[in-house]
């Protein structure tokens, strides 16, 4: 593999700014969050409605004593009794699943004070949910379990509805997710890009500058023009110095991109100091200290 084709490739300009950059962060997740909902697939619900009449006589005509003790005591074991393996084998079977997955897709609402019960099923597919509801029903209602004084009736058709994906939740996700990864992505940017700083100037205190000295990172499109500018203000000619001999050539290269004298030259040399980008800044303090009393440190630049 020819390495010299990683080594070409840049990160656009645009994203190097840590607002351009972090936008672009939250964007991606977001993104990301969505497409997540999406593929995850289609959901149904398919809900179905069970009422406790009387077991004999005219459903229209008041019950008889006794049927509401029964149905009060006997209404929140439908709860249990529709998901247990005997009444969702038979489902089970004709979807092509277990009776433990179909377990895991079947919910029960009690309506209070009504002998009503709402029985649902979540499926791939509407077909799947509303036969897997009427199926379930059917077998609850078949077991009797209010017998002999009550028996379960089925309420219409099942009603089906698409329950996944949830697009407005997931909207909300993605924004939410976005926000956080984009204000955790300028927080970890704020973070590298003022440690280099905070370990320059912690060198510089070491070695005896104890006044503002500009750090300048070697990316910046307006390096030579800001460097020119200070040594002007120092009237001084500048003097590019690298810490550690990997950056001899790109001090150099600063130094040709410099004047070599800047209107009337004051006694010795504005210093401009090259160091490595991140890491103990040890060399920096070192070069500092044995910088001669006429010479005047103008500027760090990491590379």
């Amino acid at each position: 593999m020819d390495l010299s084709v990683l080594r070409d490739l840049r990160v656009p300009d645009v994203l190097k700014r840590p607002l351009a950059f972090s936008v672009a962060v939250a964007l991606l997740v977001a993104v990301a969050v969505v497409v997540a909902v999406e593929v995850a697939g289609k959901e149904y619900e398919s809900r179905v409605g069970l009422l406790a009449v009387p077991a004999v006589g005219d459903p229209e005509q008041p019950p008889p004593g006794g049927f509401g003790e029964v149905v009060a005591l006997s209404l929140p074991a439908l709860v249990e009794v529709a998901r247990t393996p005997t009444v969702l084998r038979a489902a089970a079977d004709e979807l092509g699943t277990t009776a433990d997955d179909l377990a895991r897709r079947v919910s029960v609402e009690l309506v209070p004070a009504s002998g009503l019960a709402r029985l649902s099923v979540r499926a791939d597919t509407a077909d799947r949910a509303a036969q897997a509801a009427t199926r379930i029903a059917q077998t609850v209602v078949d077991a009797g379990l209010f017998a002999p004084v009550a028996r379960l009736r089925l309420l219409d058709r099942p009603e089906t509805t698409q329950v996944a994906p949830d697009r407005p939740l997931a909207y909300g996700l993605a924004l939410i997710a976005g926000v956080l990864a984009g204000l955790a992505a300028h927080a970890v940017g704020h973070l590298r890009r003022t440690r280099p700083r905070d370990l320059v100037r912690a060198a510089l205190t070491a070695g005896g500058v104890r006044r503002p000295v500009a750090v300048l990172p070697d990316d910046d499109p307006d390096l030579a023009r800001r460097l020119a500018l200070l040594c002007e203000a120092s009237a001084r000619p500048a003097r590019v110095v690298a810490v550690v001999p990997g950056l001899a050539e790109r001090a150099e290269e600063l130094a040709a991109e410099l004047p070599d004298k800047t209107g009337e030259p004051a006694d010795g040399d504005a210093v401009i100091a090259v160091v490595p980008d991140g890491g103990p800044q040890d060399e920096l303090a070192t070069v500092v200290g044995a910088l001669p009393a006429t010479a005047t440190l103008v500027a760090v630049v990491t590379c």
